[in-house]
This record gives structure tokens, C-alpha cells and sequence, in this order.
């Protein structure tokens, strides 16, 4: 017979139907805790949560559905547990491709449903990682089709893994203290956080006035970090998967404005060099918010701002990897006449940089492939973009076969 003391908890679990919160042991015994308040909303499609009690790195949620999302989570001793694998950023419309082949497969050429299958083949052997960003959460959420919407949460949510794109605007605003700390008198010597990450919160940063869930003081680290964790999983999912659909927000004129300085742009005789000059000063108005922001935090002295700002910022600028790239699409779409600017390329520009600055591959829709890839070789960097699937999966391909 067994030794009772030795049976150990392996396994919580929070139970829509039952109100319960589950403790299962090693032996399958379970004790249940009811809950004192509903765990989840009626929009909600969750119908369990599981967290693994014992090793506290991965949490299974389970659909009204019938359906399982896997994600993996932090521990103290593996926080940033990638292991080797390839970055590979999907652009929404990819991933809305890759949904489409799972459920949709008619919708999808041969080429690119081969190519769908074997990056989540990928996935699965823990070769590579496609992280999920807030951009990603917002335009599913957004989607009318509560079936579509659905499909296309579940799909980016069970192969993501609880990997996402940290805040293109935290990132930024680091990327600025970074480069205006080396013209201070206390340079910065922070370790710069992950931008692929599996940290808790970090789909929004202190940028948008984020407030990041705290776990009860007095709890040793390790059950912190577990808490923040598991919390951050469950509304992530719970959010992507809600049956409600989150309306577009407010338009803020940033796609009229920028029309009017392209379509002032492409009637002036200027040429390229002058045109760049006077589309670097369009963009210092742009994000001069942000500058004068980073300074501060960065405790840079209103004189010394401003003499880095006439002598010094734009060479700062394309030495940074996310802000840099965003500045280089920036420039090739006003440079290019004709150009229309829609409310979404402000989403597009501002995630797709990011990404392209950090991921190994980023795949991507045509017109922003071309400015990206372009962007990318004035920047001297590796990352490699791609228009379709089929083909940033030959590429990858032929990177795992070198590694």
C-alpha cells in the first residue's frame, strides 16, 4: 500500500461548471474548493483552467468548445526558457492564412497550407517560436464573424504559446533612454529586457499607462513569479477568446495627417536627400512627445535635449533596431508618390518595426515587405522578410538544416 505522506498536489484547476477550485494529487485524489465569486464572465469561452502544480511552467485552458490551448510560462530558474529556437513573427493576414488552413483550407493555395502544416510542425519540436503581440489581439478582437473571430483567436493563441512581442512602445521608449544615456554623465548600464518574451504583461507597457497585475505582497519569488504568471495566461486567453466583440477605437488623424504631408511631398522639387531631411523633421514632430519623455527619464538636462536634438538625432535614430526601422518605413512611404495612407499603417508600421528589429523572420503583406526589406538594408541587419508562407518557410527551412 502506499504511504499517504508521500502523495503530493500535481495539479490545479479553476472549474467553470463546478465553481470549484480543483487540487488533484498524485494518486488522482482531488479536493474542491469552492469558489466565492464566478471565475469567469458569461461572454467568456474558457471552460477550465489547469496550472501545473509542481513544476508551475505551464498552464492548459480548456474551451466551452472542447478545445485546448497550451501555453508555456516563466519559472524563476527559466525565465526566458527559448532555447535556441528561431524567432519567426507573423503579420495578422498570416496569421489569419495559417487559420484559414486549419478551418478553413479551400481558402488557402497547396503551397502555402504545406507551408502553414510545418511551421506549426515547428512549433511543435520547439524549433521555432511565433509570438503573438497586442496588434494581433486587438484586430482579432475586432473581427465581426464571432465563428472567424473564434477560429483565428484559438489558432494564434494554441501556437504562440504564451510567446509574445513586448510593447513596440516600451520598446521604444527604451530604445531612446538607451541612446540619450550615452550622451549623459550616467550611462545607462540596464539590462535591456527581451523583446520576445514569456514575462508576464508584456503585451502593454508603463507607455500606454499600463498598470501590470501584482501578486500578494509576502509571497516568497517563485510563487510570485507563478501567480503574475498564470494570471497574465488566463486573461490573455480569456480575452482573445471572448465571445464579444471589442469595437475599433476612436480615429486619431494620424492617417489624414500623413496623407497631407505625402500629397504636400510629391508636389515639391526637391530631390531625395532634400526630401529625406524634410520627412526626418515630419517624423521628429511625430514622435517628439516620445523624445522629450525619454529625456526626462533618462534625466537629460533641457539644454543638452536640445543640442541633441538639432545635432545629433537622427544618426541615434537608424542606430536603434526598432525605432530605426520605423523610421526607415516611415521615409519610403511618403518618398514614394501616390502613396494612401490608411488608419491601420500606423499599427502596421509601428509592430511590423519592432519585430523586424528583433525576430530572425517576419512575414508580411506585399506593400509593407518591400518598404520593410528596404528598410532593413539600410539598417545592415540579418532579419529576413518575406511576402508569402511558403516562402519564409524554405528560408527557415534551410537555417535549421545550417544550425
Amino acid at each position: 500500500m502506499k504511504d499517504e505522506g508521500a502523495e503530493r498536489v500535481v495539479l490545479f484547476t479553476l472549474d467553470r461548471v463546478t465553481e470549484c477550485l480543483v487540487l488533484t494529487r498524485s494518486d488522482r485524489k482531488e479536493a474542491r474548493i469552492p469558489l466565492q465569486h464566478p471565475p469567469f464572465e458569461d461572454s467568456s469561452a474558457l471552460a477550465r483552467l489547469h496550472l501545473a502544480a509542481e513544476t508551475l511552467d505551464a498552464v492548459v485552458a480548456e474551451t466551452l468548445r472542447g478545445d485546448s490551448i497550451y501555453f508555456e510560462l516563466p519559472t524563476a530558474t527559466r525565465v526566458e526558457p527559448l532555447d535556441g529556437r528561431l524567432i519567426v513573427y507573423l503579420d495578422q493576414n498570416k496569421w489569419s492564412e495559417i487559420s484559414n488552413a486549419l478551418h478553413s483550407p479551400e481558402k488557402v493555395s497547396s503551397e502555402n497550407r504545406r507551408a502553414s502544416a510545418q511551421l506549426l510542425q515547428w512549433v511543435q519540436d520547439r524549433l521555432i517560436v511565433l509570438p503573438a503581440s497586442a496588434g494581433h489581439y486587438a484586430e482579432t478582437g475586432k473581427r465581426f464573424s464571432t465563428e472567424k473571430r473564434y477560429d483565428l483567436a484559438l489558432t494564434i493563441l494554441q501556437h504562440s504559446r504564451g510567446w509574445q512581442m513586448r510593447d513596440p512602445l516600451q520598446v521604444r521608449r527604451e530604445e531612446i533612454q538607451d541612446a540619450l544615456s550615452r550622451h549623459t554623465d550616467a550611462e545607462s548600464t540596464r539590462q535591456a529586457p527581451n523583446v520576445f518574451t514569456l514575462t508576464p504583461d508584456s503585451l502593454y507597457g508603463a507607455a500606454r499607462g499600463y498598470t501590470a497585475y501584482a501578486a500578494p505582497d509576502r509571497m516568497p519569488p517563485d510563487l510570485t513569479l507563478a501567480m503574475e504568471a498564470f494570471m497574465n495566461a488566463a486573461v490573455s486567453i480569456d480575452t482573445m477568446l471572448d465571445s464579444a466583440r471589442v469595437e475599433p477605437g476612436p480615429d486619431t488623424g494620424w492617417a489624414a495627417k500623413n496623407q497631407h504631408f505625402s500629397d504636400w511631398l510629391d508636389g515639391e522639387s526637391r530631390d531625395s536627400q532634400q526630401k529625406r531631411k524634410t520627412i526626418d523633421a515630419f517624423l521628429f514632430a511625430d514622435i517628439g512627445g516620445e523624445l522629450a519623455e525619454a529625456a526626462a527619464l533618462a534625466g537629460m538636462p533641457v539644454t543638452q535635449f536640445r543640442s541633441w536634438a538639432e545635432k545629433r538625432v537622427m544618426s541615434d535614430i537608424r542606430a536603434l533596431p526598432s525605432l530605426g526601422l520605423f523610421r526607415e518605413l516611415f521615409y519610403g512611404r511618403h518618398i514614394n508618390k501616390g502613396t494612401r495612407w490608411r488608419p491601420n499603417d500606423c499599427t502596421d508600421m509601428v509592430y511590423l518595426s519592432c519585430a523586424a528589429g528583433y525576430a530572425d523572420f517576419v512575414v508580411c503583406e506585399r506593400h509593407m515587405r518591400e518598404h520593410l526589406a528596404h528598410g532593413l538594408r539600410r539598417v545592415a541587419s540579418s532579419t529576413q522578410v518575406f511576402r508569402h508562407l511558403h516562402e519564409a518557410a524554405d528560408a527557415i527551412a534551410d537555417q535549421l538544416a545550417q544550425s
